[in-house]
């Protein structure tokens, strides 16, 4: 058992898949305790079972046709109209751009590629510092995972079984906090961007709301038809991937019927790659609750950790070292469930212990060694890695920042949650 264990571990070092080293370490344990090992199929079987499961590919699919059509060049188009006449108006779009886009694709990377082929050389063009431009666009491609409906909120309420409409309201004030914290900063960088502003124009607003009439009431269909009750979740996500569709390839026709098989099958590259890794997961997870490693954490915890304040701030450094290591989805799935019973006895809400996990994790898209937005960017705009790092290094900052006002503010995760 040993030397197996030990293989594992070399296996996952040299990198490969992380659900091979997690069914295996399954395997293992189940082997150990005389279990049939026809029990984890049976597990993995059980995530058909899970409510919401649905809502992952729907939204997915629904993001990536958004990405493969014109919809980022229609939406920037029209935060320019709102927001670019204001000094430093450009980064602002930025921000909201990318954080309204990732919302919906659930993939910061696939922000980056989409929206910065449009907003770096434009930002370059504006007068902004190249530095600027490069972190300002890195980082702004993780940006929406706390709006919904972004796909680590869904999969986080999946695994801790809490209302993902909760969650979903639970993220918007936490979400604007990092939107304003960042926008303040990229405000004062530009401040002796001396450019010429550009006018507010009602014309170049009016054309950029008629241009983007089909893709604006998709905020209203999700976040609407949520919060008024008229749709569950899973409803939502069909409602809405049906409707991108009909928009994008029957309308529009920006996406042709020859690419909707290409689009639908790297989208759901993703899911799987998502749903795979729950499934042995879960059979992981249900070994080590057998184990008792939750309730041996639990009283390890205890003996060294006194109020809430302090397993906060343990919880933090141990998130901020998680995702520099492992990325979101594979972090939600194996670690939410171990950490959910120990933050209950520290009185923190599930909730808001959700924000405070998805937070704190989306800023490992920016920190070494995994860092996936760094990598990204540096293949999307030839940049050296190096380069990469020093660009982000501020807005990571201001980032954490955020992160400590949401973990020890719970109420701004809390408020519209509150009946």
């Amino acid at each position: 058992m040993m030397i197996l264990s030990v293989a594992l571990l070399i296996l996952a070092i040299f990198g490969a898949p992380l659900f091979v080293v997690i069914a295996g370490s399954a395997m293992l344990g189940y082997y150990k305790e005389g279990i049939d090992l026809m029990a984890i199929s049976i597990e993995i079987l059980g995530i058909a079972n899970m409510p919401f499961l649905s809502a992952i590919p729907l939204f997915t699919f629904a993001g990536y046709l958004l990405s493969e059509s014109n919809a980022p060049k229609r939406l920037v188009r029209l935060t320019g109209a709102l927001l670019g006449w204001m000094p430093g108006g450009l980064a602002l779009v930025a921000l909201a751009a990318c954080a309204f886009f990732t919302a919906f694709t659930g993939a910061s990377g696939v922000t980056i590629i989409a929206l910065g082929a449009i907003l770096y050389p434009a930002l370059k063009q504006d007068g902004y510092p190249d530095n600027f431009n490069l972190g300002l666009v890195t980082t702004s491609g993780s940006l929406g995972l706390l709006f919904a409906p972004s796909l680590p909120l869904i999969l986080y309420g999946v695994i801790a079984e809490v209302s993902i409409d909760s969650l979903f309201r639970a993220g918007i004030l936490p979400g604007l906090l990092m939107l304003l914290m960042l926008s303040g900063y990229s405000l004062w960088v530009s401040r002796g961007n001396e450019k010429p502003l550009t006018p507010f124009e009602f014309k170049e607003l009016g054309g950029a709301l008629r241009e983007s009439m089909w893709e604006l009431p998709l905020p209203i269909v999700v976040l609407g038809g949520i919060y008024s009750g008229f749709f569950a979740v899973s409803e939502a996500a069909a409602v809405t991937a049906l409707y991108v569709l009909i928009v994008e390839v029957i309308i529009l026709r920006e996406i042709s019927l020859q690419d909707l098989p290409r689009v639908m099958r790297d989208s759901m590259l993703l899911v799987g790659s998502i749903l795979i890794i729950l499934a042995v997961s879960l059979a992981s997870t249900n070994y080590m609750i057998d184990a008792g490693v939750p309730q041996a954490l639990l009283g390890f915890v205890a003996e060294h950790v006194t109020s809430q304040a302090t397993f906060l701030v343990l919880l933090l450094l141990f998130l901020l070292a998680l995702g520099a290591i492992l990325d979101i989805f594979s972090a939600i799935v194996l670690i939410v469930p171990l950490i959910l019973p120990i933050a209950a006895q520290y009185n923190v809400d599930p909730i808001h212990l959700g924000i405070v996990f998805l937070a704190a994790m989306q800023l490992g898209y920016l920190t070494p060694p995994v860092g996936l937005n760094l990598f990204i960017a540096s293949y999307r705009f030839d940049k050296p890695i190096m380069e990469v790092y020093s660009a982000t290094f501020p807005f990571l900052l201001m980032l954490m920042l955020s992160v400590i006002i949401i973990t020890y503010w719970p109420s701004l995760s809390l408020w519209l949650v509150a009946d």
